[in-house]
Parts: structure tokens; C-alpha cells; sequence
């Protein structure tokens, strides 16, 4: 019975890995990498991709887009494609952000599946399977949330603010889970693929094309080179650009807030015509008239700046800025799409 037992063990192992290994045959998979001063990160990271998409797939590429990078970055990476048949490279013309980048890299992907990671080394490219069994159980979109985050508080307490607003403007409770590690359908881009807006929130751009979201856990390696790129300052233009670039919600606040605001108003005014019938005297009037004042003028510079954020935002608009500008490109043909 024991040697039944194994023998039936080794016959299950080996039709799993034929299993797996006639799903990786059918695999085709785009890997977007955006660069910003990371000469020394690339040739760690480029190698440790080729070989976990060889592994993970037939067809594969690596694209990487160099953000305008100040260092070597784009001279590395016209050494790395030289190494590298699958690998593509992409400079563009300034620094247009990060998901501006990435917006770019995706419109050229040429593959059945699109794998977005940071080029930083905390995201292990091993953990890229992970993404790609759960995308395969009919997801359109697989967010890797890293386990244990290694970062500063700060840093970590502005991301979480930035996932929280994400969650509202998504619609969906998977928007927490939000990192960079993420795989989705390359098709889904046939959604924003007239976007042409330079304030760009990648994941808010996949929410019009797919619907099934999903995460699975990752390692998130410290980071040994560098610091992160994204201050307080680009953190809070991000959150700017989820809510005011692209979604309505702050206008509804505003509405609410004056809704409210108005409220109090009524009330106060019912509170002081009711206490000078009961008690026959007014309330005192400067404290109490001040705090009013000062409500309402809140209120109202609040809702100003809400709206003048968006006429911002349409001024910018109609400039026809592109999201990004493509100089140059080593590799395959690249689609510049801007």
C-alpha cells in the first residue's frame, strides 16, 4: 500500500508540472518596467526577469521606459537590449511621472498579459507566478500586496491614504490592495486607449475596462539602493490627480458640505428665534456671530478651491498636452500611441 501510495503521489507531480508546463506554453506575457535613476538596480533586475518569464511563459518581452531619467539609466539600458532580444527600451523626452511611463509602456506591450513592477529590486520577480495563476482563474486585474511593507511610516501612512481614496473613486473593496506589482488583460487598454490627459492614475484607467479585481500576498524586500522617488509632495499631486483628474467626487462634496453648512445655518437661526421667545432676550451676539462667519467663509473657500481645481485641470486640458513624448526607442518597433 505505501509504495501504491507514493507511486500515485509521483504520478500526481508529474501531471501537475505537465499541467503547468502546457499552461506556460500557451502564456504570452509583456513585463512594464518604468526607470527613474536606477543605473544600478537594472542590470540586478533584468536578468532576474528573463529568466523568471522564460520560465513562466513561451512568448515574453521586457519593456523598459526611462522616465527622463539624470543618471545612466538609458545607457544601461541600450547595453541590456544588446544582451537581451526580448528586452525593448523606451526614452522619453522629459519626466513625465510615473504613471505617465507606464501608460506608455503599456500601449506598446504586444502581449496577451501585461505585468507592471517597480524597477527598485523590492518587488522579487519570482513572485510574478503568483499574479499570473490567480489573473488565470478569470480575474481581469491581480494586485501583488506586499506582506510586510518596507518603508518608513510616513511613507506608509500616505499610502495607505492614497489606497483609501482609490477605494472610493473605484467602487470596489480590492482598491485597498493597490501597489505597483500588479497583472491584468492586455486588452483591457482598449478602454483608456484614446486617453490623452497628462494627469495619469493607471489604476484608475483599468477600472474602465475591467471588472474583476483581485490580490494575492508578496514578499517586499527593503530597499537597498536609493531612496524612494515618490516625496510627500508627489504623493498628495497623485491623490490631486485621482480626485479631481479623474473623477467628479470632490464636486459632490462640496454640495454635500454647502447642504450641511446650510443646515447649521437654519438651525442657529431656529435657536436664537426660539430662545428669544422663551427666555425674551437675545444671544449674545459677537462670539456667536463669528463662529458663524468664519463657518461659512470655510465653507466657501473650500468649494471655491474645488472648483477651481478642475477649471485648472480644463485650462491644462485644452493646452493638448500629451501624458508623454517619446525620443527615442532601442528594440522592436515601438507604437509611441501618445
Amino acid at each position: 500500500m505505501m509504495d501504491l501510495h507514493i507511486v500515485t503521489s509521483n504520478i500526481a507531480t508529474v501531471d501537475g508540472a505537465i499541467s503547468s508546463l502546457a499552461k506556460s506554453s500557451q502564456r504570452s506575457i509583456s513585463c512594464v518596467v518604468p526607470v527613474y535613476n536606477s543605473q544600478s538596480t537594472l542590470p540586478i533586475l533584468v536578468p532576474q526577469l528573463a529568466q523568471e518569464l522564460s520560465r513562466l511563459a513561451t512568448h515574453w518581452e521586457i519593456i523598459l521606459v526611462n522616465d527622463g531619467s539624470s543618471d545612466q539609466s538609458w545607457e544601461i539600458i541600450c547595453q541590456l537590449a544588446q544582451q537581451h532580444p526580448q528586452l525593448r527600451g523606451i526614452n522619453l523626452m522629459r519626466n513625465y511621472g510615473q504613471h505617465n511611463a507606464l501608460l506608455c509602456g503599456i500601449r506598446a506591450c504586444t502581449y496577451d498579459i501585461t505585468v507592471t513592477l517597480d524597477d527598485d529590486l523590492q518587488n522579487p520577480a519570482e513572485e510574478m507566478e503568483k499574479l499570473i495563476l490567480k489573473l488565470e482563474e478569470g480575474f481581469d486585474v491581480v494586485y501583488g500586496t506586499e506582506e510586510n511593507r518596507q518603508r518608513g511610516w510616513l511613507r506608509n501612512t500616505l499610502s495607505y491614504l492614497v489606497r483609501f481614496f482609490w477605494q472610493k473613486l473605484m467602487g470596489t473593496s480590492n482598491a485597498e490592495y493597490i501597489s505597483s506589482y500588479r497583472a491584468f488583460r492586455t486588452d483591457i487598454r482598449q478602454a483608456f486607449e484614446d486617453f490623452v490627459n497628462p494627469s495619469v492614475a493607471i489604476d484608475i484607467l483599468l477600472t474602465w475596462g475591467a471588472e474583476k479585481f483581485s490580490h494575492v500576498d508578496v514578499r517586499h524586500y527593503p530597499r537597498q539602493v536609493g531612496t524612494s522617488n515618490y516625496s510627500l509632495g508627489r504623493l498628495m499631486d497623485l491623490a490631486s490627480t485621482m480626485t479631481t483628474g479623474l473623477s467628479t467626487a470632490p464636486l459632490r462634496l462640496a454640495s454635500l458640505n454647502g447642504i450641511l453648512i446650510v443646515g447649521f445655518g437654519v438651525a442657529s437661526l431656529a435657536y436664537v428665534l426660539i430662545s428669544y421667545i422663551v427666555r425674551g432676550g437675545s444671544i449674545p451676539g459677537f462670539p456667536f456671530l463669528s463662529c458663524l462667519i468664519i463657518i461659512f467663509a470655510g465653507a466657501q473657500l473650500i468649494a471655491l478651491g474645488i472648483i477651481g481645481e478642475y477649471i485648472a485641470r480644463i485650462y491644462l486640458r485644452m493646452l493638448d498636452r500629451p501624458p508623454y513624448k517619446v525620443r527615442s526607442s532601442i528594440g522592436q518597433s515601438i507604437d509611441h500611441g501618445d
